[in-house]
């Protein structure tokens, strides 16, 4: 091969290399765009999640060891405040926290699918059995109970799918965050759900939801 043929092998392989970039980078920017105008178009928003009540059947701290054992049965509801998409819940377990520390077991909720603005509801048991706390947070439970009432988050973590049609997305984390507010008696600095038996606590609480 001569050199004038070795320069125009080599221009010609330059300029298919050009022109295959240039048509992947198209294709790559034509279903980004359609991807972003189906987002724009739709408008997905993110679950309504409500914790309607929860039963307190044990709620005891013992201070000399930082120990706590919690029992609780919460009733869990979410809506689909979407009018065109559907809501895949997957891998989705649900646990009690005080003052962002685990204070039971998590519960793994069943996947289930919420058509378009319909709701569905959770009831599940939350139990942990001398869950250690940390020292300051030991200390902070005690003030609370004293003082009458101690906060509980109830929380949820998971992914979810959207599904518009017969298109269903990949995965997105999603982290729920309910309070739940748990009455004591302060002169005895015992909660109310012991008594002996358990207390149960209407609370309609409004949940923070994070994509």
């Amino acid at each position: 091969m001569g050199d004038g043929e070795y320069c125009d092998f080599h221009d010609r392989e330059k300029s298919q290399r050009r022109l295959l970039v240039v048509v992947l980078g198209s294709i790559l920017f034509f279903i980004g765009f359609l991807i972003l105008l189906i987002w724009l178009i739709l408008r997905p928003t993110k679950p309504h999640f409500i914790l309607q009540d929860a039963a307190v059947n044990a709620f005891n701290f013992s201070s000399s060891g930082n120990l706590l054992t919690t029992t609780l049965q919460i009733t869990l509801s979410f809506r689909n405040p979407n009018h065109r998409i559907g809501i895949y819940y997957e891998k989705l377990q649900a646990y009690a926290a005080y003052r962002d520390e685990q204070i039971t077991l998590p519960a793994v909720l069943q996947p289930v699918y919420i058509r378009k603005q319909h709701v569905a509801v959770w009831s599940m048991f939350l139990a942990g059995q001398n869950m250690a706390l940390e020292p300051y947070n030991g200390f902070s439970l005690t003030q609370d109970q004293i003082a009458g009432t101690v906060m509980v988050n109830v929380k949820a973590e998971g992914r979810i799918r959207w599904k518009v049609g017969h298109f269903l997305s990949g995965l997105f984390p999603i982290h729920v965050n309910c309070p739940a507010y748990i009455d004591f008696d302060g002169r005895s600095g015992k909660a109310a759900a012991i008594r002996p038996e358990s207390v149960k606590y209407q609370l309609l609480m409004d949940c923070r939801v994070r994509l």
